[in-house]
């Protein structure tokens, strides 16, 4: 290991960890969801969600490994806005429970969610993962696929959120 690796190493490790735990936490929901006969919209965009956002990482890490990254302000603000991103996406994922999954399934006659985050915003898992991909962007220094990557995940974000309140008729 070269004095250019330990960052993206961390990175790697902040990144997708969590993302393991989360697939695994959301096969067994959607399990239970599908069990319970919620169907999955024929139009979401998770099949190119789940390449995209993996993908958004990759790039703001690879880049950090090109600019040698050294923890500094810029970093340490990154990890503050990360895990404010991670606590908010893990109160929207208890506060959802069982119904929680990366994919759009609700099953028949569910309600909607009106606790804890839910009071204050109509979707904030996706505002958690924003934050997520920008504290990432922070700690990377990646001043050129961080920006890219907010874009590319936001637009999909925008067209899932559209999905999503289809399924809920919101």
């Amino acid at each position: 290991m070269t004095l250019r690796t330990p960052v993206p190493v961390l990175l790697l490790s902040l990144a997708f960890l969590p993302m393991l735990l989360e697939a695994r936490r959301s096969s067994r929901n959607e399990q239970a969801l599908r069990a319970m006969g919620a169907q999955e919209p024929d139009d979401d965009v998770y099949g190119w969600m789940q390449v995209v956002y993996p993908g958004c990482f990759l790039a703001m890490i690879a880049e950090s490994w090109w600019r040698a990254v050294v923890p500094d302000g810029m970093f340490v603000a990154g990890v503050v806005v990360f895990m404010f991103a991670k606590a908010l996406k893990y109160w929207a994922i208890g506060t959802l429970g069982w119904r929680w999954t990366f994919r759009v399934l609700v099953p028949p006659r569910s309600t909607l969610v009106l606790a804890g985050p839910y009071r204050f915003l109509r979707h904030p898992n996706y505002l958690a993962v924003a934050g997520e991909l920008g504290g990432m962007a922070l700690m990377a220094h990646a001043v050129i696929t961080g920006p890219l990557a907010l874009a590319a995940f936001g637009l999909l974000m925008l067209l899932r959120i559209r999905v999503e309140e289809r399924a809920l008729r919101i």
